[in-house]
């Protein structure tokens, strides 16, 4: 064992193995929304019952609803995403969205960015299990990666309030990339308040959808938000010279999960 950033002993063994664990079934929609990728969305589940909750990722009390409330309601996020498309995870803490993304669309290029080195080697330990070869887990702040990382869409869910999370993501994204972020019921309320500084940070244009609909009910709220090719050429010039200055200087944030 090791310290992590923390404090706390990381035991850098093999992840346990979820199987003694007490089953937490999936209800019949999983099989739609997932297909053939339910078997391992089932384990990834049981990953998440199990050691999500003693590595500290996952509250006790949110293993009844770990489907409903979580894992099905990331997952519907890629309704959204493109084919083949590469997205750019942050503050993957448990692999939500992330890692749903990824298991339900094979197709996709997913990396998961996450700044806690618990959580991180949780993600690593649960990507080699479920054996995702789309997947790549980055150990770092959003921030750091500004002009070593770029995709077609930033994803988040629960992580921060959207004026950060565009400071964040949008310099990750592609030439029209978008940024999804999860939301709830105050969604829209939140894009006016931060109207301003979404714009600001390369934002051209912001809208509430949901996505679901036709599988879960409620619907789950996204807020998407698309970047321009002039802010993605002037987030990646700025990102170069905050390198060039000895990297960007930013503010720790809270851990996701």
């Amino acid at each position: 064992m090791k310290p992590d950033a923390e404090g706390e002993d990381l035991d850098e063994a093999a992840l346990p193995s979820p199987s003694g664990t007490p089953a937490v079934p999936a209800p019949p929609v999983a099989a739609d929304i997932f297909g053939p990728a339910l078997p391992l969305a089932d384990r990834f589940v049981a990953h998440l019952a199990d050691t999500g909750i003693s590595w500290g990722l996952v509250g006790p009390r949110e293993v009844p609803r770990l489907w409903d409330r979580h894992v099905l309601n990331c997952a519907v996020l890629t309704d959204l995403i493109a084919q083949d498309a590469r997205v750019i995870d942050i503050g993957s803490g448990a692999g939500l969205p992330g890692l749903t993304v990824a298991l339900r669309r094979p197709d996709l290029q997913v990396v998961l960015v996450e700044p806690l080195l618990r959580r991180a080697r949780w993600l690593e330990l649960v990507v080699a299990d479920l054996d995702l070869a789309n997947v790549t887990v980055r150990r770092a702040r959003a921030e750091e990666l500004h002009g070593r990382e770029h995709g077609d869409y930033v994803t988040a869910r629960a992580v921060a309030s959207l004026d950060r999370l565009a400071r964040w993501g949008l310099p990750l994204l592609r030439p029209h990339g978008e940024l999804l972020a999860l939301k709830g019921q105050s969604a829209a309320e939140e894009v006016s308040r931060t109207a301003r500084a979404v714009s600001a940070a390369g934002g051209v244009a912001t809208e509430v959808v949901t996505v679901g609909g036709e599988l879960l009910d409620p619907p789950v709220t996204v807020v998407r938000v698309r970047i321009g090719a002039k802010a993605a050429a002037e987030a990646k010039s700025a990102s170069s010279s905050a390198r060039r200055r000895g990297g960007p200087r930013s503010r720790r944030r809270p851990p996701a999960g």
